[in-house]
């Protein structure tokens, strides 16, 4: 099993779509060692070896952002014998800082999107499906510029899952539907904590590109909320989703029996 590093203490409420974009001291790693074996490990190879791993835009040149990853890996110390696909826990994108365009994707275990409908699209229209968006893609001009200025960035993000499978990919896999039952802990026991980490790093040699790092932790839900500051942190920012935001994470048909077992006494 891969570890789940994410600090529930993260979440916040009210709960709102946001940047939420953090500078990375040098030296902190951005990228995780991918154990063989693992259940990401075997939906990864599955991807690759289909070849449907990887997506450019004609005359995009991915030698520098590929060598960048790999370069990034060896200053970890990781090994680099595999593809990238199979070396690393993270999925990549390229993100151009003058187009703000997604010129290469290298995405195996995405979260109900479809890489191939994001490749080459600028930032706003990437998106442009994000619920309670408007300050995002008002900024999103200001936050290219920013990923892309040199620096190295962090963010997280997270949801409640009723599936385990890493990979959501919309035209691989039909969504999961939410366990039946109106038993609180039968239905928590089903259910799953999503969370990612997503980080910018620079592509050296090249003006204003960075590799965008998503890395996906799943976690049981039961194992993952076992303190009460914990459950009182994430029924209060479930309590606060607008219903768009219910409606584009696929919250809405599970949020008051997710409210009802984290007020319940975890």
């Amino acid at each position: 099993m891969t570890a789940f590093d994410f600090d529930l203490a993260r979440i916040v409420a009210p709960f709102r779509m946001q940047p939420g974009l953090q500078r990375l001291a040098p030296g902190t790693p951005q990228l995780t060692p991918l154990a063989a074996g693992s259940a990401l490990w075997h939906e990864k190879k599955r991807v690759h070896d289909a070849g449907a791993s990887r997506l450019v835009v004609p005359r995009f040149d991915a030698r520098p952002a590929t060598e960048a990853i790999l370069a990034q890996a060896r200053d970890q110390g990781m090994d680099c014998s595999e593809p990238i696909e199979l070396a690393c826990e993270e999925d990549f994108a390229v993100l151009d800082g003058a187009s703000t365009t997604l010129p290469w994707l290298c995405v195996c275990v995405p979260s109900h999107w479809a890489p191939e409908e994001k490749l080459g699209q600028p930032f706003a229209a990437v998106h442009a499906p994000v619920a309670d968006k408007q300050a995002l893609l008002a900024a999103s001009r200001q936050l290219v510029t920013l990923v892309t200025s040199g620096e190295r960035f962090e963010r997280f993000v997270w949801t409640v899952s009723p599936s385990g499978r890493h990979d959501q990919h919309p035209l691989r896999h039909a969504r999961t539907p939410w366990p039946a039952t109106q038993d609180q802990q039968g239905f928590a026991q089903q259910c799953f904590l999503r969370a990612e980490r997503q980080t910018f790093f620079p592509v050296a040699g090249t003006s204003g590109q960075a590799v965008f790092t998503i890395r996906v932790m799943l976690r049981p839900l039961t194992e993952a909320v076992t303190r009460r500051d914990d459950a009182q942190r994430l029924h209060a920012a479930l309590a606060s989703m607008s219903d768009a935001v219910l409606a584009y994470k696929g919250l809405a048909p599970a949020r008051e029996r997710l409210l009802a077992w984290l007020a319940d006494g975890v």
